[in-house]
C-alpha cells in the first residue's frame, strides 16, 4: 500500500463501517446487506468471532432463541454464513485507531495505516480489549498446565483439572471438564458464586469437588504441572491436589482503547445510546455490550436485537425515503435487497 493511498484516498469506502466482528457485529454485517448497505467489518483479533471464537469456541451457548445449545464456534460460523451473500468486506488483525468527521461521511484509520470511510458506523466492539487477571501464584506454569482460556476441550481429556473462580466462566469451564477429565475440582475464594445459578446448581449436583472460601497458593511441577497446593478456610493443613491442568478464570481486565478518544459520551467502559442506538455523535451506533442504556442486560441474544435496531435505523438516517421497517426476510430470497 502507497503512503499517498492510505493518507489521500480511502482503502475501503462503505455504507456502514463496523467496528467489532463477534457475533454482534457479524449479524449487523447480514443485516446491513439485507437492508441493500455496503459494509466494512474491522477487528483486532485475527478471527472473526470476537471473544466466543478466541476464548471458547467449543463451549456450548445456551441462551440464543431457537437454538436449545450450539458451540461457540457453530454459531460464529452460522453468522459467518449468514452475511456470506453481501460481501462482508473483513479488515482483521488491526484496531480502528482514529475516527473523524468529514465531508458527510466517517474516515476511520487503523492501526496498519488501513483507511476506511463510511456514511454510518456501528460500534460492536464489546467491553474492548481483554486481558485475563492473573493468577496470584505460579504463573511461571503458563503454557505447561496453567492456561487462561480453553480453546479445545480435548486437552482436558484424561487429565485431574483445577479450576479457579467463582464466575459464569469458571463453573461453565468446570462442567465441561467433568465428562473428559480423571478428576475436575473447582477451587473459589468466597462462598457466594457469580454464575448462573442453574449453573452453580448443576455444579453443586455434579461430580466436581467444589472448595470454596479457599485459595490456590502454590503449583507444582518440573517441566509441566504436577499438583498444586490449595489452602481452604478451617483446615488446619494445606491441601495438595494432582493437577496437570490449572483453568484460572478470575475474570479479565477490560481497556476501550482508542474508542474512549473518539468523543462518544460514555458510561463506564460502555456508550451511551438511545432508544435507536444512536451515540451522540452524528451516524454513529452502538450495539451489544459496547452500548448501554437504561434498563441495559448483557446477552449475546440482546445484542442481536439492538444491532438490527442500530442498522434499520442508519439506513433512515442515510436515506430518509427509506422505511424503517425492513420487511420480511422469508418474504425475500436472500440476497435480494430491501430498503435502501
Amino acid at each position: 500500500m502507497s503512503q499517498a493511498t492510505s493518507v489521500q484516498e480511502p482503502d475501503t469506502n462503505v455504507d456502514l463501517l463496523f467496528i467489532g466482528a463477534g457475533p454482534v457485529g457479524l449479524f449487523g454485517a447480514y443485516y446491513a446487506g439485507f437492508r441493500g448497505l455496503s459494509m466494512a467489518v474491522v477487528d483486532a483479533l485475527p478471527e472473526v468471532g470476537g471473544q466466543v471464537q478466541a476464548i471458547y469456541p467449543e463451549k456450548k451457548i445456551y441462551d440464543i432463541a431457537g437454538l436449545p445449545g450450539v458451540q461457540g464456534q457453530e454459531l460464529i460460523g452460522n453468522l459467518v454464513r449468514q452475511a456470506a451473500p453481501f460481501s462482508p468486506k473483513y479488515l482483521l488483525s488491526q484496531q480502528v485507531l482514529r475516527l473523524e468527521r468529514g465531508e458527510g461521511r466517517w474516515r476511520a484509520t487503523t492501526t496498519t495505516g488501513v483507511v476506511v470511510e463510511a456514511r454510518a458506523v456501528v460500534i460492536t466492539s464489546g467491553v474492548g480489549a481483554v486481558t485475563p487477571r492473573p493468577i496470584p501464584a505460579g504463573e511461571e506454569f503458563l503454557g505447561r498446565g496453567l492456561c487462561y482460556f480453553v480453546p479445545r476441550l480435548d486437552v482436558l481429556d484424561g487429565k485431574d483439572v483445577v479450576v479457579v473462580g467463582g464466575g459464569d466462566s469458571a463453573v461453565d469451564w468446570a462442567l465441561a471438564a467433568l465428562p473428559r477429565a480423571r478428576s475436575t475440582t473447582l477451587v473459589h475464594r468466597r462462598r457466594q458464586f457469580r454464575a448462573h445459578e442453574h449453573s452453580v446448581q448443576l455444579l453443586h449436583k455434579s461430580a466436581c469437588e467444589v472448595l470454596v472460601d479457599a485459595n490456590v497458593t502454590q503449583l507444582r511441577g518440573q517441566d509441566q504441572l504436577e499438583s498444586v497446593s490449595i489452602r481452604v478456610a478451617g483446615e488446619p493443613e494445606v491441601r495438595e491436589t494432582k493437577a496437570q491442568i490449572v483453568v484460572a478464570a478470575l475474570g479479565f481486565l477490560m481497556d476501550l482503547g482508542p474508542i474512549k478518544d473518539w468523543g462518544l459520551e460514555l458510561e463506564g467502559r460502555a456508550i451511551r445510546v438511545d432508544s435507536k442506538m444512536r451515540t451522540n455523535l452524528p451516524e454513529v451506533f452502538a450495539a451489544g455490550d459496547a452500548a448501554t442504556f437504561e434498563g441495559k442486560v448483557k446477552l449475546i441474544a440482546v445484542g442481536f436485537g439492538e444491532v438490527a435496531t442500530a442498522v434499520n435505523n442508519a439506513a433512515v438516517a442515510l436515506d430518509p425515503r427509506a422505511e424503517l421497517a425492513p420487511g420480511h426476510s422469508s418474504d425475500l430470497t436472500v440476497p435480494a435487497r430491501v430498503g435502501v
